[in-house]
């Protein structure tokens, strides 16, 4: 019989100090792997190419924020740092059953950002994968539901880590960028595509893409007018009246990639919800209004339906702590939003997520709360 949870954080971070899972790292690339140095100030910092990375508002948890203080941190000291076992009795102090753990600050992708060199940088990758697999998530497998890494270094790299965290067993994993490494989307971002809905992997993206992600042009248009000719770029104006996820939902809409693809789904972890009905609705406006210059400019052909459908029936949805968000959950649909607590991030109210969860969901009727929730994060991540 399915086992059915009444709280599943769809959106929590590992925060573990990076020297821990890149001792995995090839010999040949441990010179590019972090190392944890003292700073100044007395906290832990992490020297890796591009920088030196300290903690900070990803290590809130636990904390009132007129004690918090986010300088100087010995990352070993906070929540949500260390090991299997302590985290299990995290999740239990705060009433959370399982939960989706994206890498934090402390993670590959963002602490070896800055790292030029591609195997490098894919080597670390693939031993933070390994790591969270073999050393963190096997532990408790049904409550650490560790997200793979997909590199943003080139197709190849995307499609082998793809590929290894499906054998892995993996729950899902997350885009970071365009699979080909473009910043826009592209025919060959298709192969990523198919073989994700053929080992029907869940796919998530936290928030938006990366910034490094959108350097260059965001769409690549069939037809390019000159530049003196050239209006605001289209896909942005469509995006215009939503917020940090806005622009890359449109990327992948106006790509067809939900036509080519009908089975495909995308979760925006950390997203919020109370933008999403503006949005939807001035994306529609102004695709009615500028898609004829568009289509006779930039040589696009028209869609079979209107932008926001394509995202109500493709598309889900995390918050934090959104009462208007909640509020309008008619509007964007209850069975495509999930709650995820941030722990061990500033926003995290760990170990009081339950009574966050009883204010926002106050008036809400038992069956769409529980859904929010955790039913729709069960179903999504294939739990139940």
């Amino acid at each position: 019989m399915a086992k059915t949870y009444t709280r599943i954080s769809a959106d929590s971070h590992l925060e573990v100090p990076p020297d821990r899972w890149a001792v995995r790292v090839d010999k040949k690339y441990r010179g590019l792997a972090p190392q944890r140095v003292t700073m100044p100030n007395g906290g832990d910092g992490f020297v890796v190419e591009g920088g030196i990375y300290q903690g900070g508002m990803n290590l809130f948890a636990g904390k009132k924020p007129e004690e918090f203080n986010p300088i100087g941190l010995k990352w070993d000291e906070m929540a949500g740092t260390g090991g299997p076992e302590q985290r299990v009795k995290e999740l239990d102090a705060d009433g959370v059953e399982a939960e989706v753990m994206y890498p934090g600050v402390g993670g590959v992708r963002n602490m070896c950002k800055g790292i030029k060199d591609d195997d490098g940088y894919n080597a670390l990758t693939r031993s933070y994968n390994e790591w969270l697999v073999e050393d963190f998530c096997s532990y408790a497998p049904d409550r650490l539901l560790g997200v793979g890494c997909i590199p943003e270094r080139g197709l190849e790299a995307a499609m082998e880590t793809l590929e290894y965290c499906g054998k892995a067993g993996l729950k899902t994993v997350e885009l970071n960028g365009f699979p080909a490494a473009k910043s826009y989307p592209s025919p060959e971002d298709d192969r990523f595509w198919a073989a994700l809905v053929e080992m029907n992997m869940p796919l998530t993206i936290h928030v938006s893409f990366a910034a490094g992600s959108s350097r260059g042009p965001i769409f690549k248009y069939p037809m390019q007018p000159p530049e003196h000719e050239r209006p605001a770029d289209y896909v942005e104006r469509l995006a215009r009246y939503g917020i940090r996820s806005a622009r890359n939902a449109v990327q992948l809409v106006m790509s067809g990639v939900f036509d080519r693809f009908p089975s495909l789904k995308v979760y925006w972890a950390e997203s919020q919800l109370g933008w999403l009905p503006i949005y939807w609705e001035q994306m529609d406006h102004n695709y009615e209004r500028h898609r004829h210059w568009a289509e006779r400019l930039y040589g696009l052909k028209p869609l079979k339906r209107m932008p926001s459908e394509y995202i109500k029936e493709h598309m889900y949805w995390g918050f934090f702590d959104d009462p208007i968000g909640i509020k309008m959950r008619h509007e964007i649909g209850v069975d495509h939003i999930l709650w995820g607590g941030d722990f061990p991030h500033v926003e995290s109210d760990w170990p009081n997520s339950g009574k966050l969860l009883d204010r926002l969901f106050a008036d809400v009727p038992a069956d769409e709360a529980q859904k929010m929730a955790a039913g729709n994060a069960a179903s999504f991540f294939h739990l139940d």
